[in-house]
């Protein structure tokens, strides 16, 4: 059976902001308005800059696939400021949904996203009772997320994308050096996190803990977010041996693809800032339809997604190559 393999991020999906509007200055944050809807979504701008990536070999909780530590240069972007949650994906996710809304916004042309792929109808809930208004979207494969990204794009005129890992782990580490954006002292993780420690078996709403120095909300935890890569445990020694130059690792399977910053169903060291989730087949192991859905995940009710935006707006070739990644087969 062929399959989309995604190349995979996301974003923040709130009522208001004090963030300014759409800028094409990096320097400055904004706030996305969703034509069409009551929507907005808040991305925070990243700065560009030198980093090590990965952990160092004394580091507690360290996995052999976050070394060797290698130095990765980063151009600057903006990251959503928290994951995207129900509210703007089920725009996405059910066409009837979004052309309702419209209807309520004179003047807004719904022809933008008519042609967008959307999501075939999941066979239950997939919040599976855990909430909905305010909560992260969850349970999405990573070809999903794409398309979420392709649909906010012809929704806005805006290109977005998931980040890659590289990316990801700079915006959590903000700068910092440490296990955690907020130091090394685990205790302090519920300060900033959603995880075993005080979920008591949920996801929660976003933006309910403390940010990151950068302003970004539940790196650490809530849920697990997709990223562009491909997930390989040896790529950092390759790269740090030079074999690899790409920004990325381009998908060509379709498990496994790399997930960061663990979730409120992990222990805390899964949720530091170099940790690395490889995605599996049993994140769909309920699904009982066949072929099981290319967009829903049925036993993944850790993992969602937040999107970023590049400075620099790739080519239309470019996007479209984001946007439409390749056929795999899958058996």
């Amino acid at each position: 059976m062929q399959k989309f393999i995604a190349l995979f991020g996301a974003a923040c999906v709130i009522s208001a902001s004090s963030l300014a509007q759409v800028t094409d200055d990096v320097t400055k944050s904004y706030t996305q308005p969703i034509p069409g809807s009551t929507q907005v979504y808040d991305l925070v701008a990243i700065p560009g800059g030198e980093y090590m990536m990965g952990s160092p070999a004394a580091e507690k909780g360290r996995k052999p696939d976050e070394g060797p530590q290698h130095k990765v240069t980063i151009e600057p972007f903006w990251m959503g400021k928290m994951e995207v949650t129900w509210d703007l994906f089920d725009l996405f996710a059910f066409k009837n949904m979004e052309k309702e809304m419209a209807n309520r916004t004179p003047g807004f042309d719904l022809a933008k996203t008519d042609a967008a792929t959307r999501p075939s109808p999941p066979y239950v809930d997939m919040s599976f009772g855990m909430g909905r208004e305010g909560y992260p979207a969850i349970n999405m494969t990573q070809y999903s997320a794409i398309h979420f990204c392709a649909w906010l794009y012809a929704k806005t005129g805006i290109f977005y994308r998931l980040p890659t890992e590289a990316e990801w782990e700079y915006a959590c580490r903000a700068g910092t050096k440490t296990p955690y954006s907020f130091g090394a002292d685990a205790k302090q993780l519920g300060e900033y996190a959603w995880f075993t420690g005080n979920s008591d078996g949920s996801y929660k709403q976003v933006g309910k803990k403390k940010p990151n120095p950068w302003g970004l909300h539940d790196m650490h935890g809530n849920v697990m977010e997709w990223t562009l890569d491909q997930y390989y445990p040896d790529y950092y020694a390759k790269k740090a041996k030079g074999e690899v130059k790409e920004p990325y690792a381009k998908v060509k399977e379709l498990y496994p693809n790399a997930v960061r910053g663990g979730s409120w169903d992990d222990d805390a060291p899964v949720l530091r800032s170099a940790a690395r989730t490889p995605s599996a087949p049993a994140w769909k192991m309920l699904d009982p339809q066949a072929p099981k859905s290319e967009w829903w995940l049925t036993s993944a009710s850790f993992v969602g997604f937040r999107v970023v935006r590049p400075a620099k707006k790739p080519s239309e070739e470019e996007i479209k190559a984001y946007y439409n990644p390749p056929l795999i087969e899958e058996y």
